[in-house]
């Protein structure tokens, strides 16, 4: 279980953009920032500046799946996205179910539905951490 007291990035990942959000394990709080249009080495670049402007302790990734929890094609893209984050920063990175964020992002009127589906991926993985066991 991560520490309550790290700070966050969050990211939804899709293959020409990437939502991006930040947070904090302490105050339980997660905020939208921005979505990065980019793909291949740019978007490793612009992701890079981010981390490094922001300082987080570890980083949150959303991976897709179907409706029924099966795994498709961008489930193992999101997954490839989150080892190679790994790779390039040497931060930890989490795992985080994010079926219909974007549609809940949507459906609340976000301006940037990306950076708002990160938010939630975000908040759904603090409130996961909160639980303790029975």
């Amino acid at each position: 279980m991560p520490d309550p007291a790290q700070r966050f990035l969050a990211f939804d990942f899709g293959m020409k953009r990437v939502g991006v959000a930040s947070g904090n394990g302490l105050l339980n709080t997660a905020e939208p920032l921005r979505t990065v249009a980019a793909e291949g080495e740019a978007r490793f670049e612009a992701l890079g500046r981010l981390i490094r402007e922001w300082q987080p302790d570890a980083l949150v990734v959303g991976v897709p799946f179907h409706p029924d929890g099966a795994e498709h094609e961008n489930t193992r893209r999101a997954r490839r996205f989150a080892r190679q984050l790994h790779g390039r920063f040497g931060l930890p990175v989490h795992e985080v179910d994010e079926r219909y964020t974007t549609a809940e992002a949507l459906a609340e009127g976000a301006r940037d539905a990306d950076a708002a589906a990160a938010c939630l991926i975000l908040e759904q993985f603090l409130r996961a951490s909160r639980k303790t066991p029975a």
